[in-house]
């Protein structure tokens, strides 16, 4: 695994809170890249509850003269022994600065696997202005968050024909949906959008809460079914990975 990224057609499905929950239920070393041009850090101020001023980031990324792989070393910070954060803009008006850094990223982030770290990018909604499309052409899996419901897939359905496009679209898409039979099932969602379903998490606003904004977790958090889903959300991610990369060799043998 090295490169996952995380983003949304519409709405507010939760891709900030699930890139967050997963990145804490990993199982490596991973870096957490709030791309999400939206601005004003959702996760510091979310999951963080402002206690973590916002000092260095994206921009800071952006304007430094080293290379991108050492100004990246520069603007991490941990968030705890597991999980290391990349903030992003402080504002949307700064997202259009970034427009010529994110191939350069997502070469540099790409190379963190040789030193067993994976990547969760949270890239936010499709179609915004400074949106990382070079990040979400290139990743490993790109994952469309969407809930289960008409407007969430309606609106999924508008994108779901351009970003699988070969040659054009992304490398290795699928869908992660939140809330699976409410009221439409995987295999419905999967045929209509044209997407393999990689995996679900429960529609659970208690649990997701603890990483949406830093609530209190509920009893018996650790053993629910929300962090039980995410968990199972890593490992069907890295299967996803895995099966991408043995079809590429597959087709490069040809």
């Amino acid at each position: 695994m090295a490169v996952m990224c995380l983003t949304s057609a519409s709405g507010s499905p939760g891709v900030t809170t699930t890139a967050v929950g997963l990145a804490f239920c990993w199982p490596r070393p991973v870096l957490l890249v709030e791309a999400d041009p939206t601005g004003g850090s959702g996760i510091l101020a979310g999951f963080m509850k402002g206690t973590t001023p916002y000092d260095v980031g994206l921009v800071e990324l952006a304007l430094s003269p080293l290379s991108t792989a050492d100004a990246l070393r520069d603007v991490v910070r941990p968030l705890n022994s597991n999980v290391s954060l990349v903030a992003g803009t402080r504002t949307h008006a700064q997202a259009a600065a970034l427009r010529d850094v994110w191939e350069r990223l997502g070469s540099a982030l790409s190379d963190l696997e040789a030193n067993g770290q994976d990547v969760i990018v949270d890239a936010g909604r499709l179609g915004l202005t400074g949106s990382p499309q070079p990040l979400l052409d290139s990743a490993d899996a790109t994952l469309l968050v969407t809930r289960a419901n008409l407007p969430s897939i309606s609106a999924a359905r508008s994108w779901a024909e351009t970003v699988r496009q070969p040659g054009t679209g992304w490398r290795h898409p699928g869908l992660l949906l939140i809330g699976e039979g409410q009221p439409y099932r995987d295999t419905e969602i999967s045929k209509v959008l044209g997407m393999p379903v990689v995996a679900d998490l429960p529609d659970d606003p208690a649990a997701a809460a603890v990483y949406h904004r830093g609530a209190r977790p509920p009893r018996q958090f650790e053993m629910g079914p929300y962090v039980r889903g995410l968990r199972a959300v890593a490992e069907a991610v890295q299967a996803h990975v895995a099966r991408g990369r043995f079809a590429l060799v597959e087709e490069a043998a040809r």
